[in-house]
């Protein structure tokens, strides 16, 4: 059975951080490559984060330099560290699971989310 569940949200301060937790379940971890997207009230869901399962990264334009992803295979978690929070990065955050079939197809896993608030 696949999970996905992410924890580590909650209200914090302007300039605050929050750590984000992604823990899976069912399906090969170290293959996939994770990310984490966001969607704001009003918003279209967006791309956050993301990180392979070779190590790399990349980030959206509008948290880097704050925001740090990261992975730890062993517990099948991925994390995503943010930093120096701004109220435009109030949001409901989704973890995604992403492996490409033998078929050449993606195959997504996507957790409930966890809102993080940040007041000014």
């Amino acid at each position: 059975q696949v999970q996905v569940v992410e924890s580590g949200g909650g209200l914090v301060q302007f300039g605050g951080s929050l750590r984000l937790s992604c823990k899976t379940s069912g399906f090969t971890f170290s293959s996939a490559t994770m990310s984490w997207y966001r969607q704001a009230p009003g918003k279209e869901r967006e791309l956050v984060a993301a990180i392979t399962s070779s190590g790399n990264t990349n980030y959206a334009g509008s948290v880097k330099g704050r925001f740090t992803i990261s992975r730890d295979n062993a517990k099948k978690t991925a994390y995503l560290q943010m930093n120096s929070l701004k109220p435009e990065d109030t949001a409901e955050y989704y973890c995604n699971a992403r492996l490409v079939t033998d078929s050449g197809t993606n195959w997504d896993a996507w957790g409930q989310g966890t809102q993080a608030t940040v007041s000014s």
